[in-house]
């Protein structure tokens, strides 16, 4: 086959302008993909497979052997949730000192150690403690490797990896029913644990040398990476193309960066935006609790949900490379969102019919298109290192703050299976959210006109003429310092 027929195809199917591209920086981009998507995407799936096999463990024995027999699954998942928001916006801080790679791995081992801890408990307090600390180390994975990704990637590339990076969640999901399956099967009372307990073992297991792994091959971003895979050329590449494309380079974060961020609209817009959206997105978690009501079998409530973690799958990295290919953000985040109007409202009028409420509850995950929302915020925040840090880590966070309490307040277990505040109201988010995208986009629209997105920051006397220091920092880290070692980290 011809190679200019293999570029055009590439430059369809992969990045769009890939027949654009050097080959030096095709083979940049390969090691990038290489090395940030493949920690990315074992990490989120390890991140949702141990985040899940609460509920896991609990319908597999842990109920009976912890008695926990009243509200105690509820508080445990709440202690998961209160630390996993807290954490999001410090950890994308942190990440501005300490170098991603550092800082990741030592969050990855941490709840991969709790994740193993968790076999051994012998009571709900015991539980609700290692839950809590799953949930803080945990919670830095997501956010953090969302800015890494925006640090490196261009407008044509970005959505698709970022796509790729977020199906790894309904994958990883979907694959911790099957491996308790396997696991209680095969394990189940061996060495006198219970298969739950394995199930921790297993899970931690596969977790820590992840972490590892992360610590070696994470590239940090174009500033700061000290790469063992990336020659001098390449990163300076790597920092032209993101000059090119606008991105900031990093500065100092003070007093003046919280004023700048939160007297611009972006943070409030973006934040309740997702906030809207992601909320929205809860109907789908009371699948198998309206199978069980219509008499199905326990196979069909384990299997037949997971069709929609697949549509899932599916539609997030569809969604990301039609994103990419025609480049447009507001229109592949409006489109799904409004599909969603169709499966939540049939699901809020609660017909009759069970093949309808089936169909809803099979396709209400095409309106996922978390991918793209992210990529939105991360190219609009671009002019501003700081501030893209600050949205994306604060539109998780806060979207996870009020995931702790509002199904408890819409979701009460008194009205299942029909949920009548709960369906109406995720329909209502959906409502609500749309208005607020279509706000969003407004706002860019004016801004754009403006001419303030590529405008100067402004800055205090503390970090004026910071971003000079850094780079400076940089150089003498890079000509001084020793090959990595863990006693880095600290």
């Amino acid at each position: 086959m011809p190679p200019n027929i293999i570029k055009n195809f590439r430059s369809f199917i992969w990045d769009p302008d890939t027949h654009l591209k050097s080959p030096s920086e095709r083979l940049l981009l390969r090691k990038l993909d290489f090395s940030i998507l493949t920690i990315g995407c074992l990490g989120f799936f390890l991140k949702y497979l141990d985040q899940g096999n609460l509920s896991n463990a609990y319908v597999s024995g842990m109920q009976e052997d912890l008695h926990m027999y009243g509200n105690e699954y509820t508080y445990a998942t709440t202690c998961y949730t209160v630390a996993y928001a807290l954490m999001q916006i410090p950890s994308n801080l942190i990440i501005q000192y300490i170098r991603p790679s550092y800082w990741l791995a030592m969050m990855e081992i941490g709840w991969g150690t709790f994740t193993f801890a968790q076999a051994g408990v012998r009571n709900v307090p015991q539980l609700y403690a290692f839950r809590f600390l799953v949930g803080f180390f945990e919670s830095s994975f997501f956010p953090a490797l969302l800015f890494v990704l925006g640090s490196w990637y261009t407008k044509t590339e970005l959505a698709k990896r970022i796509a790729i990076f977020h199906m790894t969640a309904p994958v990883g999901a979907a694959f911790g029913g099957y491996l308790q399956a396997a696991v209680y099967e095969s394990l189940d009372g061996r060495h006198g644990l219970a298969g739950w307990r394995w199930l921790y073992i297993v899970c931690g297991c596969m977790t820590v040398p992840v972490g590892f792994a992360t610590w070696w091959i994470l590239p940090d971003t174009p500033y700061t990476t000290r790469s063992w895979f990336l020659k001098e050329e390449e990163k300076q590449l790597a920092i032209e193309r993101v000059k090119k494309a606008g991105k900031a380079p990093p500065a100092k974060i003070t007093r003046a960066t919280f004023k700048r961020v939160l007297t611009r609209w972006r943070w409030y817009a973006f934040v309740t935006g997702y906030v809207l959206y992601g909320s929205s997105c809860g109907a789908s978690d009371y699948f198998g609790i309206w199978l069980k009501s219509e008499g199905f079998s326990i196979v069909n409530r384990n299997l037949i949900p997971t069709g929609t973690k697949l549509i899932a799958g599916f539609c997030i990295v569809l969604w990301g490379f039609l994103s990419d290919y025609t480049g447009s953000r507001f229109a592949l985040v409006l489109g799904p969102l409004a599909y969603g109007l169709i499966p939540n409202g049939i699901l809020a009028f609660w017909p009759k019919s069970q093949d309808a409420k089936l169909f809803a509850f099979l396709t209400i995950s095409v309106q996922l298109m978390t991918a793209i929302f992210y990529t939105w915020a991360n190219e609009v925040c671009a002019d501003d290192n700081e501030e893209r840090a600050i949205v994306i880590s604060s539109m998780n966070g806060l979207q996870y703050a009020v995931a702790a309490w509002l199904p408890i307040v819409i979701f009460p277990q008194t009205m299942a299976p029909t949920f009548r505040y709960g369906f109406p109201g995720t329909f209502g988010l959906v409502i609500a959210a749309l208005i607020a995208i279509v706000i969003i986009q407004l706002l860019v629209l004016r801004e754009q006109r403006r001419g303030k997105a590529a405008g100067p920051i402004e800055t205090d006397d503390e970090s004026e003429g910071h971003i000079e220091e850094t780079m400076d920092d940089v150089k003498g880290l890079e000509a001084t310092s020793k090959p990595r070692e863990v006693r880095d980290v600290a």
